[in-house]
């Protein structure tokens, strides 16, 4: 159960600067220090782990699934779950920090999930999230949220620095495709393609359309990581233009009307 500390942990400000602001609107991402404390990082890493091995039992070997399959186990709205992650996702911290990098006056909750790359597990090809969001405007940002320190030796997420306006590639979805059409593509523009590891704490914050990727991990431990997609509390439903968007409109917004704001249970304003 979350203490007090914890609790604080969760809806204290974070310090966002208009020099943070200014580098995600240019760059759509951000990585930010010190966003939560080891405690309750490993608080979270032991609920969300034990939903993530609940989830995941019974899943194919590595080696029996395809590119997107090795990437990550993959489990989603863990809201609705458990009351403790519940917390994390609605964190008042996290939905301020969206909120202002995308200088909107609010932001719902699109949906939440884990991201577990298993010790082996391989690349995450290049993409652009928004490929599968049935989203009217860029409005969306996701929060990415490793649960202890991530070395380049498990795969942390990497950009490629204000991609956000290259519109080629934005029609691929993750895949071995992806990854080599959204490099070639890559290789020659002058975004800089930036891969660090992350401290313990450290948060990253990137938009829809910004190309991202991560390497394998080749350690024998499982990378864990937590995301939290926010959308401008204002964001409307879009005609959807691929099969992935209306899947993606039954499953996260269901009930949302094409044009309308999507103000559905499932997407409430934090």
């Amino acid at each position: 159960m979350l203490t007090p500390s914890l609790t604080r942990a969760l809806d204290e400000p974070y310090p966002l600067t208009a020099k943070h602001v200014a580098f995600y609107q240019k760059h759509r991402f951000i990585k930010l220090k010190e966003v939560f404390p080891g405690e309750a990082l490993e608080f979270f890493s032991n609920c969300i782990g034990k939903k993530v091995a609940e989830k995941s039992a019974g899943k194919p070997d590595l080696n029996q699934r395809d590119t997107y399959g090795k990437a990550f186990l993959q489990i989603f709205n863990l809201w609705r779950e458990d009351d403790d992650i519940r917390e994390l996702v609605f964190s008042k911290r996290l939905a301020g920090i969206a909120s202002g990098l995308m200088e909107t006056s609010g932001v719902r909750i699109y949906h939440d999930q884990a991201l577990f790359k298993e010790g082996g597990g391989g690349i995450t090809p290049w993409h652009a999230d928004q490929y599968y969001w049935p989203l009217e405007t860029d409005k969306t940002v996701t929060a990415w949220i490793p649960l202890h320190a991530v070395p380049l030796e498990m795969g942390p997420l990497e950009f490629s620095a204000g991609s956000h306006q290259v519109v080629e590639g934005r029609d691929l979805m993750i895949s071995d495709q992806s990854e080599v059409a959204i490099e070639r593509r890559l290789r020659v523009t002058d975004f800089p393609h930036v891969i660090e590891p992350f401290d313990l704490g450290e948060v990253s914050f990137h938009s829809g359309w910004v190309f991202h990727r991560a390497g394998a991990n080749t350690t024998p431990e499982i990378r864990k990581v937590m995301t939290v997609i926010y959308m401008d509390k204002d964001m409307k439903l879009k005609q959807p233009e691929n099969d992935n968007q209306v899947d993606d409109w039954n499953t996260w917004c269901p009930g949302a009307e094409v044009g309308k704001v999507i103000d559905t249970p499932l997407n409430p304003v934090v």
